[in-house]
């Protein structure tokens, strides 16, 4: 699953990105590897990875990571293949979820596309880019449909309904992500189209040193701007991520952020927030030689979780021993929690919750 970075020139997107494939974990500086020059798996921080290490003391540790996607600046008429549209919509196109980089802070020094900063037009800049990109999918679409429709097929007829819905929204102005479709019409007609518009999105307002905390005016317009949109608005200091980030010291970087007022570094907060975006959870094996967090699918089986780590698993599916987090920790070891009569055996229908330590029995 990937989350794909975009924005205008000059917004913030490739130190963000930098900050991303660079950020250290708060206890340990697992690595980080570049797939190709603008594609990083990135670890996802997470606090109960480290508490389970504290209390397995395993001989490795493996995160949960997430791929984020760098994609080139867009420009006005991108669409229509203006500075690297094609390029840009390529790629935008196969990723899972948008990361949309505002510029939410003055800075005479750093030349803005249009002139002076105004994250609002940026954002209906690219909306309009990727509308209409949609739109010309949309209507490529409709024309063979609406021939089939003619014969009286009645498949044919319900998609063109529904493209002909989409049609309208996106020569509004309206993304597809806000139209209303129901289950049947988005799974079998909305979704096999793959709409740039249709991704999960969240806006990433970057802000400068003394905005870092509680945002700006410009963070509000953003909040109102999309506030039908059902997105979360992430305040971040880009700038001052990428200074934390210089610093190899642990103590060092939690000073430099009790002195900025934050808890937690802005790039955990979005690589966390990017996960779930990309309705990914977690749950984790624990043993002497490996401590390690698995992603999955919110709402995934048991057997779809033993799935990933070895197919075989999933198609020899016994049965799941199941410890709940919260579980593990107050009791501080599988043994314990045994005794405490607090592991369950879960079959096939089990849905995993977040935080769940799991052992699969099965049989090939």
């Amino acid at each position: 699953m990937k989350a794909g970075i975009v924005g205008l020139p000059n917004v913030g997107k490739s130190t963000l990105f930098n900050c991303l494939s660079n950020a250290k974990a708060q206890s340990a500086n697992f690595p980080f590897c570049t797939i190709e020059p603008n594609v990083g798996v990135v670890n996802v921080p997470d606090p109960r990875l480290e508490k389970l290490t504290e209390l397995v003391n395993p001989q490795r540790v493996q995160p949960a990571t997430v791929e984020i996607v760098d994609i080139a600046g867009l420009v006005k008429g991108a669409s229509k293949g203006e500075g690297l549209g094609n390029q840009f919509l390529a790629n935008i196109r196969e990723t899972d979820a948008i990361l949309h980089v505002l510029r939410c802070f003055d800075n005479d020094n750093i030349v803005h596309v249009d002139g002076n900063v105004n994250p609002i037009r940026d954002k209906e800049t690219i909306d309009m880019e990727l509308q209409l990109k949609d739109l010309e999918t949309v209507e490529k679409k409709l024309d063979k449909v609406k021939r089939a429709a003619k014969t009286g097929n009645k498949d044919a007829q319900k998609e063109e309904t529904v493209l002909l819905k989409i049609k309208e929204g996106l020569e509004s102005g309206t993304s597809v992500r806000a139209l209303e479709f129901s289950e049947d019409d988005d799974k079998d007609f909305v979704k096999p189209m793959q709409f740039i518009t249709d991704k999960p999105v969240m806006y990433v307002c970057n802000v400068d040193e003394g905005s870092a905390v509680s945002g700006n005016a410009y963070v509000e317009k953003v909040k109102e701007a999309v506030k039908d949109e059902n997105a979360e608005v992430l305040v971040l200091a880009v700038a001052i991520e990428a200074d934390i980030n210089e610093l190899d010291d642990y103590e060092e970087r939690q000073l430099f952020l009790q002195d900025m007022g934050l808890d937690d570094p802005g790039s955990a907060k979005l690589i966390r927030s990017a996960y779930k975006l990309l309705n990914q959870q977690t749950y984790f094996t624990a043993g002497v030689k490996e401590v390690r967090a698995w992603t999955v699918d919110v709402g995934a089986t048991a057997p779809q979780a033993a799935g990933v780590i070895h197919t075989d698993f999933e198609k020899g599916f016994i049965r799941a021993e199941v410890i709940a987090y919260d579980d593990y920790v107050n009791y501080g070891s599988e043994s314990k929690v045994k005794e405490a009569g607090k592991m369950r055996v879960e079959g096939k229908n089990y849905i995993v919750k977040d935080g769940d330590i799991m052992h699969f029995l099965f049989n090939v």
